[in-house]
């Protein structure tokens, strides 16, 4: 798609770039939705903080842009839903041996 800008007064420059931003955010609410819709409050869930070891805990809440995560230690996390995923067979509360289940590509 090509869109010719160059005849654009600055008033007409700056109204479609409001709009665009205005898209933009709508299209990363939708996906930042149909992420979270993967999974449900309650939920056993897995996410790896950089430089630290897997974290498993339970889907507490959902908030605007990330979800409320517990972890087993009383840890509370706000996480991204890209970035968790489905555990099953959790064996005790102090061994965090799990089956991961991937989900859009995780582990």
């Amino acid at each position: 798609m090509k869109i010719n800008i160059d005849n654009l007064t600055e008033d007409e420059l700056i109204e479609l770039n409001h709009k665009i931003v205005e898209r933009l955010k709508f299209l990363e609410t939708m996906h930042t939705h149909n992420e979270m819709m993967q999974f449900n409050p309650g939920e056993q869930v897995a996410f790896e903080p950089p430089g630290r070891k897997r974290q498993i805990g339970t889907l507490v809440k959902f908030n605007k842009k990330t979800v409320t995560i517990t972890t087993e230690n009383r840890q509370k996390w706000n996480v991204s839903p890209g970035l968790i995923s489905k555990i099953k067979n959790i064996k005790s509360k102090t061994n965090n041996t799990a089956e991961i289940i991937g989900i859009h590509g995780n582990k």
